[in-house]
């Protein structure tokens, strides 16, 4: 487990119940879970692919970089979208050095020019959550700590760690109070 995905949830699936609340909390959804739109990542891809042929684990990249971190699209969502883009012609790929690299067909980059002006769904995610890659990064390895003293911990390391979380729960509200 490596952090949250921005297209709908947590890597790995395998957080204990108590935290699958957090995607659905306010304020938490833009750090850990939100969705991207179906629409976003098609939009992303394209714009991506008009810049330069792309493998979908560079295109991964791309977009939490471009986002700043917020937005963490998983395989699962790019492959599948690419694959629907091939199937409307917009998309191509080739093997280079073993790996499948996208890049637009004629009508792709027809479809890119349609897009026009709008912000790239990666301005949007990194706007809608500024400086919320830190964040992002930072809650993702706390919850990672969580969830293995919750996974394999004993009685002795759950009490102890509970200490932590209360602790650190009190001081984020202080943070909150502050202003």
């Amino acid at each position: 487990m490596h952090g949250f995905h921005h297209d709908g949830g947590p890597r790995g699936h395998g957080l204990p119940p108590m935290f699958a609340m957090a995607g659905r909390m306010p304020g938490f959804a833009a750090a850990a879970g939100a969705r991207a739109r179906r629409g976003d990542i098609r939009t992303a891809i394209l714009r991506l692919l008009a810049e330069q042929p792309m493998h979908g684990y560079q295109i991964i990249q791309e977009l939490s970089t471009r986002s700043g971190g917020v937005w963490n699209p998983s395989a699962g969502s790019i492959y599948p979208t690419l694959q629907q883009l091939a199937d409307e012609g917009l998309v191509d790929s080739e093997e280079s050095a073993g790996k499948k690299v996208y890049h637009l067909t004629d009508a792709g980059r027809a479809a890119v020019d349609d897009l026009g002006a709008e912000s790239a769904p990666w301005e949007e995610a990194a706007a809608a959550f500024p400086g919320g890659g830190d964040f992002h990064r930072a809650a993702g390895r706390l919850l990672q700590a969580v969830f293995q003293i919750g996974k394999g911990g004993s009685p002795a390391q759950w009490a102890a760690a509970s200490e932590v979380m209360e602790t650190a729960r009190k001081q984020l509200y202080k943070i909150l109070a502050e202003d």
